[in-house]
């Protein structure tokens, strides 16, 4: 076998285009591109509402089986589609989300896709980038600064310390910081009270900035973010405390989607990053609406496994932003499925025909969950070396009995060569006409309904369960007239269960959710369920152990 190259290799040997190049693909006129050096751009806001009045292209959401550390390579298959269907003659986008360096430099590695099947420059995207998750990190800790300021300065607006509900955020997994008691050292210092940390990608603000449609949408969901509550209960807006203008000034510049390219000089929308785990998990509407109206073809991807990502895909984005995708991409690969069916990640490389067989419930479940909301769906196997012709086909062979299609995928060894036969498929899928959308729950849906609906008909759960105060809560929330507000679910994204090491399709469990939150200005109630965490630690031997400056100043380790 020929020599592998690792993904930054690959990534650095890649013959970019100038970014102007690639905008004139899509025909974005160079005057309306805002470049960061020369392989990244913003899009004016200008252009955007330029055309507005297009026609919109096909949606191609990209979802997968619940991740296991033998990799599934959604990322990657969303890349090689979009090359894939431009190879074919389509003019199609790629949208996807941008890294949080939490991750980066904890244990998730990148987040470009893979082998050649990437969007460049790739050690931008998953640093610094364009600067938006810092703009959006700055603009959550004014906001926190400004409460503590107001109680500090006497309190015009009767908050009570220990109401206080807007938490502050970093991009960094610290689990030192996800309880902390601020305002500590004497009067100077203000009231003392309990806060803590979540990460940016779990911030409010990273979910408005992805729904809002423009600054105008921005700037009012900003207002409507709830701090704080009185004695009376009744609820402190950021507006109250005049904060919602200079966040929306901070985020003004972070509010344009970011244009990059794919190695085969593709054009890619790169935009917002929400979790999926803990919050809603999709790239900016501002990014898809924009990218319909340049395209025949917008290929998206849905945080972790369809049983979070793509839940919420349909059910927040899609409901607000009036989103009818055309069809869906379930990947998965022949060694996660040998890890639901039992096999150690060590004794992946081995032949094992039956535990394929066994791990292929989670693929089917995720299948099964997929037509609930009428959108058609392919299974893309995304190769590995290690693959056999017998387990491939015990993989094809599963999904036609469930009357759908698998199709094997090379696209991290070949490119979009190797995708070909998918986008073929995913454009007759799209073409046909077959996509019946709907949500899976209407809006007038009792909030605690909601949440047992996707429990039962998603997770295939026997119930959720919840202590009394967080029933109080979700009625105290639909009196004051969020009621009609869709649901966020933060769980594990291992498993259907709230027990990560629960593989397969289990069911019958129940979901005990431990708190609520109120996300006014996003406009969802987030459900946190089981063990999850809005702030994540770092494991033992974190990434970022092996990420260096090799002696030519290029960056080491970084996947």
């Amino acid at each position: 076998m020929a020599e592998v190259k690792s993904d930054i290799e690959i990534a650095r040997a890649a013959d970019k285009k100038q970014i102007q190049e690639i905008g004139q693909k899509i025909g974005i006129p160079s005057e309306h591109l805002l470049p960061y050096g020369h392989d990244k751009a913003k899009i004016s806001a200008e252009f955007i509402k330029s055309v507005k009045a297009n026609k919109d292209g096909k949606l191609i959401l990209v979802t997968a089986i619940n991740p296991t550390p033998a990799g599934e390579g959604k990322t990657t298959t969303t890349v090689g589609l979009g090359d894939g269907l431009n190879r074919i003659g389509k003019k199609a986008i790629v949208c996807i989300r941008e890294a949080s360096l939490g991750p980066n430099f904890g244990v998730k590695g990148g987040a470009a896709g893979g082998g050649y099947a990437q969007v460049v420059p790739m050690e931008d995207m998953n640093l610094h980038f364009t600067g938006d998750f810092h703009a959006i990190t700055t603009a959550h800790n004014l906001l926190s600064a400004l409460i503590d300021n107001h109680i500090y300065w006497g309190n015009d607006l009767g908050i009570d310390n220990r109401r206080v509900v807007w938490r502050r955020v970093m991009d960094m997994n610290d689990r030192a910081l996800r309880e902390i008691i601020c305002s500590l050292g004497g009067v100077a210092n203000g009231f003392p009270r309990e806060g803590g940390f979540d990460i940016t990608v779990a911030s409010e603000v990273m979910a408005i900035l992805c729904l809002a449609t423009d600054l105008k949408d921005l700037e009012k969901r900003l207002g409507d973010i709830i701090v704080a509550y009185r004695r009376d209960k009744s609820a402190v807006y950021a507006r109250d405390l005049k904060a919602d203008g200079a966040m929306a000034v901070l985020l003004k510049d972070a509010m344009q989607p970011n244009l990059v390219q794919t190695l085969e000089n593709n054009p890619a929308f790169v935009h917002g990053g929400p979790f999926a785990n803990i919050a809603h998990g999709c790239n900016s509407v501002v990014a898809t609406t924009t990218a319909l109206k340049l395209a025949d073809y917008v290929v998206t991807e849905a945080g972790f496994g369809a049983d979070l990502g793509a839940e919420k895909f349909f059910d927040i984005k899609c409901r607000k932003a009036g989103l009818k995708p055309a069809a869906a991409v379930i990947v998965a690969t022949v060694r996660a499925m040998k890890m639901n069916g039992g096999v150690k990640k060590e004794d992946l490389g081995k032949e094992n025909v039956e535990a394929v067989k066994k791990g292929c419930a989670n693929l089917g479940r995720h299948v099964e969950n997929i037509r609930q909301f009428g959108v058609p769906a392919v299974v893309a196997i995304n190769h590995f070396y290690s693959d056999t012709d017998a387990e491939i086909q015990a993989m094809k062979d599963y999904v036609a009995s469930m009357g759908e299609e698998a199709i094997l995928c090379k696209h991290w060894a070949h490119g979009s060569a190797g995708i070909e036969e998918l986008a073929s498929r995913v454009v007759a899928l799209a073409e046909s006409g077959a996509s019946q959308f709907a949500p899976l729950y209407p809006d007038a849906m009792p909030l605690f309904e909601k949440i047992n609906t996707i429990v039962q008909r998603i997770y295939r759960g026997s119930e959720a369960i919840a202590d009394k105060s967080v029933r109080d809560q979700l009625h105290a929330w639909e009196h004051a007239g969020y009621g009609h507000l869709p649901v966020c679910m933060a769980k594990t994204q291992y498993s259907f269960s709230t027990d990560p090491n629960l593989r397969g399709a289990p069911t019958g469990h129940t979901v005990p959710v431990r708190e609520v939150r109120l996300s006014a200005g996003a406009g969802f109630i987030v459900v946190i369920c089981g063990e999850v965490m809005t702030m994540p630690g770092l494991p033992k031997a974190p990434s970022s152990e092996k990420i260096f400056l090799n002696e030519m100043g290029q960056i080491e380790g970084l996947f």
